[in-house]
Parts: C-alpha cells; sequence; structure tokens
C-alpha cells in the first residue's frame, strides 16, 4: 500500500514455509539425528539371525562391536564394522519387535 505521509510504498503481503515443520515425513523423520527428531527413538535394534548351517536362531544387536559365533556351529554370524554389524552371506535376519 501507500504511505501518502511518509511516501513511502510498502507491499502487504504473508511469507509461507516450504514445508510442514510438524508433520515431517516419514523419510525426513528416518535422516534425521536420533535426538533431533520430534520424539526421540534410537537407530539400534535387536534382530533373530537364522544360521545358514544349522538353522538355529541367535539374537543379535544391530550395533554389534563383537564378532557373533552361532551357538550349534560356531560359524560367523556378523562382524562387526564402524557402525552396523555387517551379516555374513546367506544368513537371513529378522528385526525384533519390541
Amino acid at each position: 500500500f501507500w504511505d501518502k505521509e511518509n511516501q513511502i510504498f510498502y507491499w502487504d503481503f504473508c511469507l509461507f514455509l516450504a514445508k510442514d515443520l510438524l508433520h515431517p515425513t516419514p523419510e525426513e523423520e528416518k535422516r534425521r539425528h536420533k535426538k533431533k527428531r520430534l520424539v526421540q527413538s534410537p537407530n539400534s535394534y535387536f534382530m533373530d539371525v537364522k544360521c545358514p548351517g544349522c538353522y538355529k536362531i541367535t539374537t543379535v544387536f544391530s550395533h554389534a562391536q563383537t564378532v557373533v559365533l552361532c551357538v550349534g556351529c560356531s560359524t560367523v554370524l556378523c562382524q562387526p564394522t564402524g557402525g552396523k554389524a555387517r551379516l555374513t552371506e546367506g544368513c537371513s535376519f529378522r528385526r525384533k519387535q519390541h
């Protein structure tokens, strides 16, 4: 609008955010740091790993820092890396529900 007293023209408008901060998509929420999510949740989980040799099931932590061996046949099920543990080829796994 035009201010006749000060001889200045003002724009009267609103700015809108490009995305909704209160309702992020699950993909955005997953990419965020575990402490900066709307509801804090860990990145780690437990999983049941089935040995390809003897088919015994062993519970393994996703970020295991030691080599995990099969209870039945002593086969290596997973090896540690810098973050998540790497499963051995042929091992099938299922993420445990809390």
